[in-house]
């Protein structure tokens, strides 16, 4: 009895240990046992020669370590029968490539800790085999990038330590949907009080510090949040400029998404006809455009693009000349470091297929049979049928067409082009058209002067008027106007300048121009006239009357001297003097009747001394 006692007890520890395992030969197997007959098992690995993960860890271990080894790889479902487990450690081995499936079926996991590897990359994905998963450590690492998608497998997560790796940005995308940084906006502005605490780690990184980390920036210098540095003196290591700045000193703009959108979503244009598709974006930084199909095929148009401001940008696809091959749907995206985003425009060609009575092939018709052949046609012409065509029309229906729209326009002139107006950044082109007809069409291209391609720009065929806009001020374009599907002649092209006043200029330039006309015709005349009355004055000869005056008056100065004493003199001691010779002595300081004269020997001339 006592034996058989003893082979029931083996049976059961038999049956007992194949359930739960033998402990791997390379590892230690402890079991925590407690008072109340529950335990728990940790297994430690730490066998410098290991080379693999071992397979038979007892299925009741709760913590399983494994440390200091040369394992370089974690293979598909390692621990797919561990459905206890709530502690993995796999530290400080050479464990280089982790499969989508390595964690399957861990149910249970709470921890998992991988630091001290050579991890480049890391399977996102295989969080969501974790659900109960809160700590996660990737320290130490050789992580380069976090993909944008990764935030909605973190969400679960209160421990994040990402430090000591080879991060340079975050994605903006994962700043927005990752809990911890969307959700602590919400507290902040709410007031509501988070008790749940997400501590991070991104210290020892080469962050480039730009818009893309912003928020990240951001909640580095707020204190009391829900998000938690592990070390809050993080620091940029690039831009140049901001080298060594840390996080809580550098003051960035944040990232804008860029917003996409078309001029039109749909567009239906004639066979032949000439078609800009327009697409405009905002983001920050500013997006870069790119056109595409959506059947893949390559865009080879001409495309102009202009940012006229910070985070603005445009672009312009020109299709000349389109044929079926050009309709489908075109897509514009729009990219910048924030995201992408994109919108489509769907272009529709369609022709017309004109049908008419055949002309005779045998000879020729007498003059009246001609005549009624004419006004039957004539009769026949409110029949004519215009069929559109779709999309799907052959090539041989399009070379008609072509052939057909190429006769009409043979016969078509343009002349006399000519610039009306002009200003900085637009100009209105005219010209005339001989032989024109109602279905006539003509094609307008302009471009840099000395540049060879030019852009096409549509035009209304009733008008022989258009004005081009959104030029480069101070520039020299060439212009040129001919029929459609006729390349353009010297005389069919002008060379004009953008550096004109503007039209308000132009016209406050006039109204001064015409003031000074206006005061010029007014002044003038009255200064001639009073240059006129001047000279008149001056130039008045004297009347009898006042010559007579004149000699009567004290003004004539004449002035008596005495003779000089000469033989046969007679009497007169006394002459008269010359008008002038009298003016000039009167304005002498001696040429009174008193002044001193010098009389000397007989024949000499009296002196003044002046």
């Amino acid at each position: 009895e006592a034996m058989y006692l003893f082979i029931c007890f083996y049976l059961l520890m038999s049956f007992f240990e194949e359930i739960h395992g033998f402990c791997p030969s390379q590892c230690t197997c402890v079991y925590h046992g407690r008072s109340d007959g529950t335990g728990t098992r940790s297994v430690l690995c730490n066998d410098p020669d290991m080379y693999e993960i071992p397979v038979n860890v007892p299925v009741d271990t709760v913590k399983l370590r494994i440390e200091k080894t040369v394992i370089r790889r974690i293979p598909t479902e390692a621990f797919y029968y561990l459905v206890d487990l709530k502690y993995l450690w796999v530290t400080y081995n050479c464990v280089a490539n982790i499969d989508i499936s390595s964690f399957y079926n861990l149910k249970q996991l709470h921890e998992l800790r991988l630091d001290g590897n050579l991890l480049s990359t890391f399977p996102w994905e295989s969080l969501a085999e974790m659900p109960n998963l809160r700590t996660l450590d990737l320290h130490n690492n050789k992580l380069t990038s976090i993909p944008a998608d990764a935030g909605r497998f973190l969400r679960n997560l209160t421990y994040l330590d990402l430090s000591s790796n080879k991060l340079t940005t975050l994605p903006s995308d994962l700043m927005d949907i990752w809990p911890p940084f969307s959700g602590a906006i919400v507290s902040k502005n709410t007031d509501i009080l988070v008790t749940q605490r997400v501590i991070l780690g991104f210290q020892d990184n080469p962050w480039f510090c730009d818009c893309r980390i912003s928020k990240l920036i951001e909640f580095s210098k707020i204190v009391d949040t829900s998000v938690v540095l592990l070390d809050p003196l993080v620091s940029c290591s690039g831009p140049e400029s901001l080298a060594g700045i840390l996080f809580q000193r550098a003051e960035l703009e944040q990232c804008l998404k860029p917003s996409v959108m078309t001029s039109a979503t749909k567009i239906t244009s004639p066979l032949g006809s000439n078609v800009l598709l327009r697409c405009d974006a905002t983001g920050y930084p500013t997006p870069q455009l790119t056109w595409s199909r959506s059947d893949n095929i390559p865009v080879n148009y001409t495309v102009i693009q202009e940012t006229p401001g910070e985070g603005v940008r445009w672009s312009i696809m020109s299709l000349t000349g389109i044929s079926y091959k050009d309709a489908g749907e075109y897509r514009c995206k729009a990219k910048n470091l924030a995201g992408m985003s994109e919108a489509a425009v769907t272009v529709t060609v369609v022709g017309v297929v004109t049908t008419t009575v055949s002309p005779q092939k045998f000879g020729r018709k007498p003059e009246a049979e001609r005549q009624n052949t004419t006004q039957e046609e004539s009769k026949q012409e409110p029949e004519r049928t215009t069929t559109p065509l779709p999309i799907t029309s052959t090539t041989t229906g399009e070379d008609t067409l072509l052939s057909a729209a190429g006769m009409a326009e043979q016969n078509v002139t343009v002349k006399n082009l000519r610039v009306i107006s002009e200003s900085e950044e637009r100009v209105t082109l005219t010209w005339k058209t001989v032989n024109a007809t109602g279905n006539s069409a003509v094609t307008v291209l302009y471009s840099k002067y000395g540049e060879k391609d030019m852009l096409p720009l549509s035009t209304d065929s009733n008008k022989n008027k258009v004005t081009i806009d959104g030029l480069q001020p101070s520039t020299q374009y060439m212009a040129c106007v001919s029929p459609k599907g006729v390349p353009p002649t010297k005389e069919q092209c002008v060379v004009f300048s953008t550096d004109g006043l503007n039209d308000e200029s132009s016209s406050e330039f006039s109204i001064l121009i015409v003031g000074s006309s206006a005061a010029c015709v007014v002044v003038l005349p009255l200064i001639f006239f009073l240059l006129y009355k001047v000279l008149k004055l001056h130039l008045k000869p004297k009347s009898a009357k006042e010559a007579e005056l004149a000699k009567e008056t004290y003004v004539q100065f004449e002035t008596l001297s005495l003779k000089p004493r000469t033989l046969g003199a007679g009497d007169q001691l006394w002459a008269r003097r010359y008008t002038d010779e009298s003016e000039r002595l009167l304005l002498c300081s001696r040429s009174s009747m008193d002044s001193q004269m010098t009389f000397k020997s007989e024949g000499s001339r009296s002196e003044y001394l002046c």
